[in-house]
């Protein structure tokens, strides 16, 4: 599918418009081409427990003790050939999103980054265009995992968030357990402009098979992608393949409306962020080597203006 790039958010057209033009003739004067340009899309950075600068939200559902910083990033993407990222604003944080504008400042025209809101939340919208206007946003992320936690399914206050982000020009980005996926479909019918971004393969392996068909499902619209990431290792639990996974996605959805990311964590080294990508594209079996390219950059690079 030949899909359209996201708007730039409001107040903020000019600045990512020349942002945009400084990554494509960058990407020029070293030789890079749509063939070779890789853009991690998912990784999460975090300062770390001891942080006085960047605390944890009191209602953070994990703690990552060691910090997995931009500057640490950025030098692993040097070293392991990853031209651009997008840092995921991580649960941690909540919404408050004082680290994500830190790793965005510090990482220039390399990233760019996806935020975190909640449906219902009073100043939302005041909060995001605040936020929008500050750094280069992509995606609003929505999750549906823990009981405890759930979005407004079926409420005027998750159509909300889906309209607010129509209304700054972002993707609506859904971290999900497959059995909750159905309560995400009408919304993604409703608003077929704005663009849907499908984590961690849909999370197939915590759910059923039948679940997971849901996701499946949503191949029939053209503006959602699945992301390629957090792929687990055979041998872990509940041991299936992810590969066979990977080919079912690739079978429904099409090379067009795939994405490459992972591999990126504190303990990262150069060789086991680049070995992660590598992995992904043995799974990707006897594609076309322009499909790979798709897969790897070409998509993200597009639609997220890199």
């Amino acid at each position: 599918m030949d899909f359209p790039p996201l708007k730039s958010s409001i107040n903020r057209r000019q600045a990512i418009a020349g942002i945009a033009g400084a990554a494509f003739a960058t990407a020029n004067a070293h030789g890079k081409d749509e063939k070779s340009f890789i853009i991690d899309t998912h990784l999460h950075c975090f300062a770390g427990g001891a942080s006085k600068d960047f605390p944890y939200h009191p209602d953070a559902p994990y703690r990552p003790e060691a910090p997995a910083t931009p500057e640490h990033l950025l030098k692993l993407m040097t070293e392991a050939g990853i031209d651009r990222a997008i840092v995921v604003h991580p649960e941690p944080y909540q919404d408050d999103h004082r680290y994500l504008e830190h790793c965005l400042k510090v990482g220039k025209e390399k990233l760019k980054g996806t935020c975190l809101f909640f449906a219902g939340r009073p100043k939302n919208e005041e909060n995001l265009k605040k936020l929008a206007n500050s750094v280069p946003l992509v995606a609003l992320r929505i999750h549906a995992y823990n009981p405890d936690r759930l979005p407004p399914f079926g409420k005027p206050e998750l159509k909300a968030m889906w309209k607010l982000a129509a209304d700054f020009g972002l993707a609506v980005q859904l971290h999900f357990e497959p059995r909750y996926a159905e309560g995400f479909t009408t919304l993604i019918q409703e608003f077929p402009k704005v663009p849907v971004l499908v984590d961690h393969l849909g999370r197939p392996f915590q759910g059923t098979a039948k679940e997971h068909e849901t996701v499946l499902k949503w191949s029939r619209w053209d503006h959602v992608t699945v992301k390629l990431s957090s792929l687990p290792n055979n041998n872990s639990y509940p041991h299936r393949k992810p590969d066979e996974i990977v080919q079912i996605l690739l079978k429904r959805f099409g090379a067009s409306r795939l994405m490459y990311g992972g591999g990126y964590s504190s303990t990262a080294t150069a060789v086991s962020y680049k070995h992660e990508r590598e992995r992904l594209v043995k799974m990707l079996g006897s594609v076309t080597e322009a499909e790979v390219a798709q897969i790897l950059g070409g998509n993200a690079r597009k639609l997220f203006q890199f």
